[in-house]
């Protein structure tokens, strides 16, 4: 099973104990050398929804920090940032700043199975690993909370995120999503 929960720990060079153990902090769970990922925090929102909006995942109908709100209020659900790690050299122009948000994934229960959302990783860092990094500790998130099994929606039209999560294992389920507004009529 190659970028999957399994592994996640081989990706981020720690055992499958503590990337799987409910009271490991996410931050202690997914770390390499590029990435530092954890839980979002309040000053860090602005930066989650500006880099989902330049990733295009945003849409007029939801409120992007509303879904961040939401899932910060409970215990199955939560927004996960990947900062860019720092070193002593000279940041280069245009390169990201240690602690700035480049990546994010969206993680929540919904009870029987987990879900993912928000999956996005900086364009200028697209291809570098980044966004399997923020699906295995997604799915790592998960499975410490009971998940059994992941989903995530993709839009018909986006092949390139087909082909991502293809290449990490995830299948069409063959079923159809079905929707509907609770406060219109």
């Amino acid at each position: 099973m190659t970028g999957r929960v399994a592994d996640g720990p081989r990706l981020t060079g720690l055992d499958a104990a503590r990337a799987l153990d409910a009271a490991t902090p996410v931050d202690a769970v997914a770390r390499s050398g590029a990435l530092a990922i954890g839980e979002v925090a309040d000053d860090e929102v602005e930066a989650v929804v500006a880099l989902w909006r330049e990733c295009g995942l945003t849409r007029p109908w939801n409120d992007p920090y509303r879904d961040v709100a939401d899932a910060r209020l409970g215990s199955t659900s939560t927004v996960l940032v990947g900062r860019a790690s720092g070193g002593a050299d000279p940041v280069p122009d245009g390169a990201p700043r240690a602690g700035e948000v480049v990546a994010t994934a969206m993680a929540g229960l919904d009870g029987h199975r987990g879900w993912l959302y928000y999956v996005a990783v900086d364009p200028r860092l697209r291809g570098t690993g980044l966004g399997r990094e923020m699906v295995v500790a997604a799915e790592a998130w998960l499975a410490a909370q009971g998940a059994r099994k992941v989903q995530l929606m993709v839009r018909s039209t986006n092949a390139a995120a087909q082909g991502f999560y293809a290449r990490l294992g995830y299948a069409d389920q063959e079923c159809t999503v079905l929707g509907r507004w609770l406060d219109e009529t």
